[in-house]
């Protein structure tokens, strides 16, 4: 698993770049904010409920979700489930929110 600064995955955003982004948080927290993730709460990857990104397996994915620790946690999961090209978004939304929304 790689992971990627908020300011590094804003730059690769507004560069135009194709990104998978995977929102691994609740509902409720994706709706209060989002930068435009996939969400899929880490629960269903737990209980291996990946249909929404089964078809980016062999594609770049990065991963957030509050503060990085969930994401992780999915990253590794993902690993196990044949997913190779995983980035977890260090510090996550909380960094973003931080660092990028001002």
């Amino acid at each position: 698993m790689q992971t990627i600064s908020v300011e590094a995955l804003k730059e690769k955003i507004d560069s135009g770049e194709k990104i998978n982004l995977v929102d691994v948080r609740e509902p409720h927290e994706h709706a209060d904010f989002n930068i435009g993730g996939i969400l899929l709460p880490l629960g269903q990857v737990q209980l291996l409920q990946i249909d929404a990104i089964e078809d980016l397996k062999d594609e770049a994915l990065y991963i957030y979700c509050r503060s990085g620790n969930r994401s992780g946690q999915a990253c590794l999961m993902l690993e196990t489930m044949g997913f190779t090209n995983l980035t977890n978004v260090s510090g996550g939304m909380l960094a973003w929110q931080d660092r990028i929304v001002k």
